[in-house]
């Protein structure tokens, strides 16, 4: 039987890496493409693309616009890089609102000033009803490289700790909730938002900061074990440390999700030596899309090549790659 592509292998997890080893990489195979991050670093550039195709377009904290410049000066920022300039294509479905077509382009227009970066190019195609659902963006971006900054899972040591962001989970939730018409307050939305100034803060402070992922599609879940793959290493983090809104957490327990699996579009892991990892996270609180950082686990010598979390009766249990796909086409 021939094998099809199912929209898990769209969801950053397991189906995903392995869409990627088995028929991306094998054809495509060279150095800049096999570091695996989330941009390319070509000499003293960063360069990075990616496509939105998130149902709805519209959701509490964003839309499509500001998710499509927001996530891609995130890839290029956790690379070590300042973003400078994203291209940006459209592809609009006949019948898609002129009054939404113009939100959505003040939307992306906001977030470049925000994130200091210029839209300097793109491209508009226009295909038949009910061809496309509505519109999809895609982005690319060029950075410019930090002098003496090296983001890379090569980089990664035992003993070093794991910083995130903020609350997880909050996008997914969002998005979710939104799609299904369920009722959730109004203090939750999605974290949506371009990190890259709170980036280059925590790399003044620490240039030696190890390895940035955003956590988007697979979510904490999928980063941490490519990452602990990737650096033959282990990981082991705290249960009682991750930040979870309560909302979150509801909505995990009522359809059984696990909020560790669940995307996010405006937090970060960042794995930081030991002894500045109290200073790295010291700048993060300090910014707004940083107030609730916390130190959530340390990199192992043991379990190599796996994520483990400590539960709160003290036993440790494994935090698989995300196989399927909790909620898909989240951006």
């Amino acid at each position: 039987m021939t094998k099809k592509i199912t929209l898990a292998h769209g969801a950053g997890g397991k189906f995903s890496a392995d869409l990627i080893q088995e028929i991306i990489l094998p054809e495509f195979d060279n150095e800049f493409l096999n570091e695996l991050h989330d941009g390319a670093k070509l000499g003293k550039l960063a360069m990075t693309t990616d496509s939105y195709v998130v149902r709805p377009i519209f959701f509490a904290g964003g839309d499509i616009g500001k998710l499509s410049v927001c996530g891609t000066v995130n890839d290029l920022a956790v690379t070590g890089a300042i973003p400078k300039f994203l291209a940006a294509a459209v592809i609009i479905e006949e019948g898609f609102d002129f009054d939404d077509l113009e939100k959505i382009v003040r939307s992306m227009s906001a977030a470049a000033k925000e994130a200091g970066v210029k839209i300097v190019t793109g491209d508009t195609k226009v295909v038949g009803k009910d061809q496309a659902d509505g519109i999809f963006i895609n982005t690319a971006g060029i950075g410019e490289l930090i002098d003496g900054v090296n983001i890379s899972a090569k980089n990664v040591r035992a003993g070093m700790k794991i910083l995130i962001s903020g609350t997880v989970g909050d996008h997914a939730t969002t998005i979710l909730s939104a799609r299904h018409g369920l009722e959730i307050p109004e203090t939750l939305k999605s974290d949506c938002a371009p990190l890259n100034k709170m980036i280059f803060e925590m790399l003044e402070v620490e240039k030696n900061i190890a390895m940035l992922r955003d956590a988007t599609r697979g979510g904490v879940a999928a980063v941490l074990n490519e990452i602990a793959s990737a650096a033959n290493v282990g990981i082991l983090l705290e249960g009682e440390k991750i930040p979870v809104r309560e909302e979150v957490r509801g909505v995990c327990d009522i359809l059984g999700f696990d909020f560790l699996e669940l995307a996010n579009e405006g937090k970060i892991i960042a794995i930081v030596p030991k002894n500045s990892a109290e200073k790295v996270l010291e700048v993060m609180k300090k910014n707004p899309y940083g107030k609730n950082s916390e130190i959530i686990g340390e990199v192992t010598e043991n379990f190599v090549g796996k994520v483990g979390l400590k539960t709160k009766i003290g036993g440790v249990r494994i935090v698989d790659m995300p196989v399927g796909n909790l909620v898909p086409r989240i951006c």
